[in-house]
């Protein structure tokens, strides 16, 4: 290794440990900035360290899950396994996870990299990074100001691609924008898709592309799973949805727990909505991809934790508190659905902020169907935040009856001790991290910590500012 590298890697460990001490912020980001500014090239010298493969994983929701399901298989097969475990996807934060990872003298000692990518960072990455497997979780329009519309994203994936052609490919075919990435790309490709409805009471929500990308006439659709997510043919040109290579089939949802067939394997896990029954799809087709063992993978995702800091469950008094992450029309429409799913009466919390982090753009509010919370049996349904006005109007339209907060601690403390005892807020991304501690300086210090997924963790709301996503956007 050369010197330069040495003390780029020296140098982001110091700044790290420095950060640590003083608590200013994660660490999840500048000690890659620092390593950079030493050595442009330290991500290319440090990805050459992996003995193993490279998973990168990218696309507009579901990477972080993706991503975590994959390291924990790796794990479970007694593999050593660099990743992001900070979430922070841009490019500082992704070698940040590379130096951290070293050892004393600055070499690596893993077998496998799984790197979350951020989608419009990606053209940055890929080429330093050199994986060998990327999959596209999928496409859908985020932050609007600052990824535009699904044809911008799509552009860049592609690009970013087309810069590493050893790279195998996984896409969902169940999602045009994805499918469609193939195009002007000589990579392998590896498909992977759901071809049976996963329930009749899922929201759809609104589909990004519903035109064919060969000719422009209008997609036919046999059935919708959420967004443009389906099986679909254009009737002018004749593009349909090819058959996947790897599939899921017998989906069956049940008392919190989700049961189906994956490549002719039986998997039972806690996926609770159809969004993490792709991810895990996702995930094991990563693995095939990338020729990694994946033996114990169904022992793995029975017990694994889907929650990943953004499904937190707290019990405040006597009331149970359920926080959701919500960053797109996609993802809140899924979070509705799950509401749906609990029959027992409720209240809703929605905060909505605009930051940097958040995006400044949201007109996506308009893109969900709240009328649906109207068969949810909400009790009251409360709009806070920064854009609460703006949440407030939205619910209106659809005749949701809607209350408005400036304080969001009252009116936590309010809702546990008088309203259903039966809470769910959701949040964006700068409302998670406070919410989550805010939630857990709230809880009893007798019950023990948070909740993800069902499973206690001793606390994990009254840490989850110093496990902050600093410098990521997902």
């Amino acid at each position: 290794m050369r010197l330069r590298s040495r003390l780029a890697i020296f140098g982001a460990k110091l700044a790290y440990k420095a950060i640590q001490r003083t608590g200013r912020g994660s660490g999840s980001a500048f000690p890659g900035f620092l390593a950079r500014r030493i050595d442009p090239d330290i991500l290319s010298v440090m990805s050459r360290m992996v003995r193993g493969k490279i998973i990168a994983v990218t696309g507009t929701n579901g990477k972080t899950t993706t991503n975590s399901i994959i390291y924990h298989a790796l794990k479970a097969e007694g593999r050593k396994v660099l990743y992001n475990k900070m979430g922070a996807n841009l490019l500082d934060g992704v070698i940040t996870a590379f130096v951290l990872a070293s050892g004393k003298g600055g070499r690596l000692d893993v077998d496998y990299a799984c790197i979350e990518v951020d989608e419009m960072a990606s053209l940055g990455i890929f080429p330093g990074l050199k994986p060998d497997c990327v999959i596209v979780t999928n496409v859908f329009r985020d932050q609007l100001d600052r990824t535009g519309e699904v044809d911008i994203i799509c552009d860049r994936i592609r690009r970013a691609v087309q810069e590493v052609p050893q790279a195998v490919l996984v896409v969902n075919v169940d999602d045009i924008c994805s499918w469609a990435l193939r195009e002007g790309c000589a990579n392998p490709v590896l498909t992977y898709g759901i071809s049976e409805k996963m329930g009749e009471d899922i929201p759809v929500g609104t589909a990004e592309m519903i035109f064919c990308p060969v000719c422009g006439n209008r997609l036919e659709y046999a059935f919708f799973q959420y967004g443009q997510l389906g099986v679909y043919r254009c009737p002018k040109c004749g593009l349909e949805r090819p058959r996947p290579d790897v599939s899921a089939a017998d989906i069956a949802w049940k008392k919190g727990r989700c049961s189906f067939t994956l490549d002719g394997m039986q998997v039972e896990c806690g996926a609770r909505a159809p969004y993490n029954v792709y991810n895990t799809l996702s995930a094991y087709t990563a693995l095939y991809a990338a020729d990694a063992p994946g033996e114990k993978f169904g022992e793995m995702i029975a017990g694994f934790d889907y929650g990943n800091q953004r499904e937190s469950i707290f019990h405040i008094k006597e009331a149970r508190v359920q926080l959701y992450l919500a960053k797109n029309p996609i993802g809140f429409q899924q979070k509705i659905f799950l509401l749906m799913k609990d029959p027992e009466p409720k209240d809703v919390v929605i905060q909505i902020n605009d930051t940097r982090l958040d995006g400044e753009d949201v007109s996506w509010l308009w893109d969900v169907d709240y009328h649906y919370l109207a068969g949810a049996n909400t009790a009251t349904v409360t709009a806070g935040g920064a854009r609460c006005d703006d949440m407030e109007l939205c619910l209106k339209y659809d005749g949701i009856p809607c209350a408005s907060t400036r304080n969001m601690r009252h009116t936590v403390e309010e809702l546990t001790t008088k309203g259903s005892k039966n809470l769910y807020i959701i949040t964006n991304y700068s409302g998670l991290y406070r919410t989550n501690r805010m939630l857990g300086e709230l809880q009893s210090a007798g019950t023990g910590g948070a909740v993800q997924d069902g499973r206690r963790t001793g606390g994990a709301g009254r840490r989850m500012m110093s496990t902050g996503r600093e410098g990521a956007v997902s």
